[in-house]
């Protein structure tokens, strides 16, 4: 199973739900990913970075619109509509 997938499978059935009126997104879902192991670090060019075994560091940025993603980082997208959570990988 790809890490994307993992992610993904994360945000299916998240630890809590997001409440906006709590946290930021970036905040759930660094919470949600550290809740379920992932090692989520600081990133200076990212929201984030998640690092794994095999793939190194991989870079992510949050947000609820997903219209003009720069490729070079992954995404994680929140609908605000569905509440649904995609997760757009990195374009090497």
């Amino acid at each position: 199973m790809s890490l994307i997938a993992v992610i993904e499978e994360v945000f299916s059935r998240p630890p809590i739900p997001f409440r906006p009126e709590q946290q930021s997104l970036k905040g759930w879902i660094t919470f949600c990913l550290r809740d379920r192991g992932f090692k989520v670090i600081y990133a200076q060019n990212a929201d984030f970075a998640i690092e794994s075994r095999t793939n190194g560091k991989i870079y992510f940025n949050v947000t609820e619109d997903a219209t003009n993603l720069d490729g070079k980082v992954g995404w994680i997208v929140r609908n605000p509509d569905t509440d649904k959570i995609t997760v757009i990988a990195p374009q090497d």
